[in-house]
């Protein structure tokens, strides 16, 4: 008689919350096929990022491209692991309740964030881009006197549901399923901002082949066209080659 097998310690992967909800499709339709089940932790990028640099054994991260290159960088993933695999652009929001403003290019959108009595945005790569942005307009301190930190764990689009943000930025992902906000759009095209989220294999796989092949194989399923319908459908597209 053939001694049972334990089971296999599934796959973990580290990702920050704009891809959570199209993680959880991706793995429903991948995780079937494979002896290994497979695990998602989603989280704050800026604390997923420090977790790993901690030394936190992770099969695979899933970041923002700049965050995983300062990973790769430091030796904190392995080498030449990065694969780019979902764009996603960042969007604006009004509480349901709230008059639509009409946002439709660079000066429109200056002028509906010096109306707005509250402001609201992610941090990571949009948030800082944001403050760029409020930085040339000359208008970093009128946005940081009205901007609303969300608590963390809360997503800007929960207190722009709340009414606690009257105009919030987030990407797009998290923000086209919640009720009680009206999606305005993505940033202006004059200023459109679109991030990259990219992949990248942990380090402590180099020591075991079967669980560095099975990794692998998540990590191409996720960047291949099979997955393009689920992205578009959770408002981000497919990385073409």
């Amino acid at each position: 008689m053939n001694p049972v097998q334990p089971p296999q310690r599934p796959l973990k992967a580290l990702s920050s919350m704009a891809t959570k909800a199209l993680l959880k499709d991706l793995c429903g339709e991948f995780a079937p096929s494979q002896a290994w089940p497979l695990e998602v932790e989603s989280t704050g990028g800026v604390d997923a990022a420090k977790r790993v640099a901690a030394g936190e054994a992770v099969d695979l991260v899933l970041l923002a491209s700049d965050a995983i290159d300062r990973l790769m960088s430091a030796q904190q993933v392995m080498p030449h692991s990065r694969g780019d695999w979902v764009l996603s652009s960042v969007a604006m929001a009004t509480p349901a309740s709230a008059p639509r403003p009409d946002i439709h290019d660079e000066a429109s959108l200056k002028a509906a964030v010096a109306a707005a009595p509250s402001i609201g945005y992610s941090t990571g790569p949009s948030g800082v881009y944001l403050e760029q942005l409020f930085a040339r307009w000359g208008m970093s301190e009128a946005v940081k006197a009205k901007l609303v930190v969300p608590p963390p764990g809360t997503p800007v689009g929960a207190l722009i549901a709340s009414g606690q943000v009257a105009l919030g930025f987030q990407q797009r992902s998290e923000l086209i399923h919640l009720q009680g906000i009206t999606v305005l759009g993505d940033l202006p095209s004059d200023v459109a901002y679109t991030t990259i989220f990219s992949s990248a294999l942990g380090l402590s796989l180099a020591q075991d082949p079967q669980r560095l092949a099975a990794a692998q194989a998540w990590q191409q399923h996720l960047m291949s066209s099979a997955t393009a319908e689920a992205k578009r459908r959770h408002g981000m597209q497919p990385v073409t080659p």
